[in-house]
């Protein structure tokens, strides 16, 4: 329960208890939970997507589901993004990388690969808001955390020190194996959609880490950021191909 604790109150603005003492050892066995955090995201998107969906413009709603799990996450694999993008596209030695990664301002890559990542979410997420898009939604943010734990038990931390540190040097094999326990058992239940759907994931997550290892030779807490953002996307592609009622042709 006190791993579960420090996942949410890590990855959320949700902050159950200031009294929690929290050790190295505890953020790393943290992260065998981050896909049940994802549950509760999960829970609120698709919550509100059965509840108010049917009386919203699509377009619009959309909208308000991107702000909504901003709110909830305090925008905080979004700055992931934007930071790795900045750095990653930067053209530099993998130490300068870094160092812009580090940098609090957002530079020309960071801005224009989040405006991208955000059309690219808004128009599948507007796409599925015209079927059903509550299991999709659900799964999305699971699965995106269920990357980020992967990532972080199978690449090693860049950095010298960070926050970070503590949850890669402390996340061993058995923590990755509870992560895929908790997604398993939240995905499983939607068929052929959600195995499809964590295929997609896993598979997205180690080619962003291995992409980023290759240029930076590790991971940050930032591009833990940038693998859940863009593997959420994924999912939902993989969503619009996998859905029951969604048919493409050539």
């Amino acid at each position: 329960m006190k791993a579960f604790i420090v996942a949410l109150q890590f990855l959320t603005r949700f902050h159950l208890s200031n009294r929690v003492e929290v050790t190295v050892e505890d953020l790393g066995r943290s992260v065998g939970y981050f896909p049940l955090v994802g549950v509760v995201v999960g829970f609120f998107l698709a919550g509100i997507s059965i509840l108010a969906g049917e009386f919203m413009p699509t377009g619009f709603f959309a909208v308000l589901l991107i702000l909504l799990e901003i709110v909830i996450t305090g925008g905080l694999h979004c700055d992931g993004l934007m930071d790795t993008m900045d750095g990653i596209f930067s053209g530099r030695s993998p130490a300068r990388m870094l160092e812009i990664m580090k940098d609090s301002r957002v530079g020309a890559y960071g801005v224009m690969g989040f405006g991208v990542f955000l059309l690219a979410k808004w128009s599948l997420l507007t796409e599925l808001l015209r079927y059903e898009a509550a299991p999709a939604l659900f799964m999305m943010p699971v699965l995106g955390r269920f990357a980020a734990a992967t990532a972080i038990c199978l690449f090693p931390y860049r950095r010298s020190e960070g926050l970070g540190k503590a949850f890669a040097e402390y996340a061993g094999p058995g923590t990755l194996c509870t992560a895929l326990a908790w997604t398993l058992i939240f995905t499983v239940p939607f068929g052929w959609a959600g195995i499809c759907c964590m295929a997609v994931a896993g598979g997205v997550a180690l080619a962003l880490a291995r992409y980023v290892h290759g240029l930076l030779g590790g991971l940050t807490g930032d591009t833990y950021g940038f693998i859940i953002e863009l593997t959420e996307v994924a999912v939902l592609i993989a969503s619009l191909f996998a859905h029951p009622n969604i048919s493409y042709t050539m």
